[in-house]
């Protein structure tokens, strides 16, 4: 069995704010091209990332992965406060922060989002011209079709809390939480059936999941979309759909693809939390690598 890649802890600024970053870098002598890893809502780096960096970094790609700020082991108060305009910060400075490093060949650096990280990371890559690559997998990409996804009775159930957290934020109070995944009938950001358990099984035993949201957040990431931007995507770019996605129509990201100029789009028989574990993500782990590999002009690996 292959022996782990040793993973560094690094930090940057964000925004003026500290994140804090995981630094896998491949074992032969650099410089390397690199992959900044942006994680789904509410997950952080302890939650089934180690996999990406391992595997990457074998295949010759050094990886960036970081808890977005208010999150996990980063900076920044309330806690558990998910800006989509922050968190595109936040990956805008994880990708400033691998191309200046020495080990890194800046002009070989992409993009890696999974889940609602690849919302940022589309977003992110339609406005920047210097990335190579950016693959996503089971990707939500368009906030309005969650909503619909999760039915208009979960919006009712949370329009009381979401109210008051708005309520909250204009007396400078402290911010009201909901949970982000909870069983049907609850009242959490996601209730579908499945989500719970699919989210827990990315949580190893030695680690925690903060599952809160403030309320007033979910608003803002069910208005956002990445849609109109993809065709500003100049990069090469590769889809990875889960076919009988959970948590939005597959279609939405499918357009993802087919709207980039250079977009790849690729399909696996999993939902949404599936494509974290075997067998399904070794399909997807090979795909991914290849692809990376092909278009960061990988020589190794």
């Amino acid at each position: 069995m292959n022996q782990p890649i040793t993973t560094s802890r690094v930090s940057f600024a964000s925004n003026g704010s500290r994140c804090s970053g995981w630094l896998t870098l491949p074992k032969d002598s650099g410089p390397h091209p690199g992959l900044v890893l942006a994680h789904g809502l509410g997950a952080t780096h302890d939650m089934a990332l180690s996999q990406y960096e391992q595997h990457f970094a074998r295949a010759g790609v050094a990886t960036l992965a970081f808890d977005y700020r208010h999150t996990g082991e980063s900076a920044g108060v309330p806690r558990q406060h998910f800006s989509m305009r922050r968190h595109r910060q936040d990956v805008g400075a994880a990708l400033d922060y691998l191309r200046g490093h020495h080990s890194i060949d800046a002009p070989r650096v992409g993009l890696w989002g999974t889940s609602l990280g690849a919302m940022h990371v589309l977003r992110v890559a339609g406005a920047r011209a210097d990335l190579a690559v950016v693959v996503v997998q089971c990707p939500i990409v368009h906030g309005p079709a969650t909503l619909v996804r999760s039915g208009w009775r979960s919006a009712i159930r949370l329009t009381p809390a979401i109210l008051d957290d708005i309520l909250r934020r204009i007396r400078g109070a402290g911010r009201r939480y909901v949970p982000i995944v909870g069983e049907p009938g609850t009242a959490a950001a996601v209730t579908i059936s499945g989500a719970a358990d699919g989210w827990y099984s990315t949580v190893p035993p030695d680690a925690t999941f903060d599952n809160r949201i403030a309320a007033a957040d979910i608003v803002a990431i069910a208005a956002t979309s990445a849609k109109r931007r993809a065709a500003n995507i100049a990069a090469p770019l590769l889809v990875c759909v889960s076919q009988r996605e959970t948590l939005i129509d597959p279609r939405h990201a499918e357009e993802i693809g087919h709207r980039a100029a250079h977009g790849v789009v690729r399909h696996y028989d999993g939902d949404h939390f599936q494509v974290y574990h075997q067998p399904l993500v070794a399909d997807l782990l090979a795909d991914q690598t290849r692809f990376l590999q092909e278009h960061l002009n990988v020589q190794n690996g």
